[in-house]
């Protein structure tokens, strides 16, 4: 059969971790809902219940809350081939804190919760394929959180370089201080450093 390229990534995806047959791969992709977010829109705002856990086949977007004092505190951001959306509010159907905001123009697909239990109940293997997903994303959240607690500002740029390839060069300055928790203008002296050396 021939796929469109957003579920050729998707599927290449899900078969890292568990093996589908044909019919399978389509009952899984009739299941999914393709959603469009334009640069600076928001996919999701805090106080929204998440509808959807969401796949990224295009695009670059930031995860984030706000502090008291209105200043923004970005836990990721999710280019292709990155899942992301907030596993709390869509299990508990309750609001969440999180802001999820498009950097570019970005093209994602999206499981609602209806859809997510029918998977389950057709094609049982995916709870293995989730499972996965969501420990992964735990213990990334941990390392994260030793992080912040361990390393320097510059450590943690130095890091997120390295774990992040990607993403580095499709970011603001602005947006990559408020992921590794510093000023701009501090984040600017880091990056002038790192890069003399």
């Amino acid at each position: 059969m021939n796929y469109k390229e957003s579920h050729i990534l998707i599927l290449s995806n899900v078969a890292r971790f568990i093996d589908l047959t044909e019919l399978e791969k389509q009952k899984y992709l009739s299941l999914l809902t393709e959603i469009k977010v334009k640069k600076k829109s928001f996919l999701m705002q805090a106080g929204d219940v998440t509808k959807y856990e969401y796949y990224i086949t295009k695009g670059c977007l930031k995860v984030y809350t706000i502090d008291e004092d209105g200043a923004p505190h970005i836990s990721m951001f999710a280019v292709e081939d990155y899942w992301t959306g907030d596993i709390a509010s869509f299990t508990t159907k309750k609001p969440t804190r999180y802001f999820i905001k498009a950097t570019e123009d970005s093209e994602l697909l999206g499981i609602s919760r209806v859809n997510y239990d029918l998977l389950f109940q057709e094609i049982p293997k995916f709870e293995r394929f989730y499972r996965i997903l969501y420990q992964r994303s735990l213990v990334s959240y941990i390392k994260r959180s030793n992080h912040g607690i361990s390393l320097s500002a510059e450590e943690r740029y130095i890091e997120f370089k390295k774990k992040y390839p990607k993403v580095v060069n499709r970011i603001t300055q602005k947006d990559l201080a408020g992921y590794i928790g510093i000023t701009p203008e501090f984040m600017s002296k880091i990056i002038t450093k790192v890069n003399r050396k």
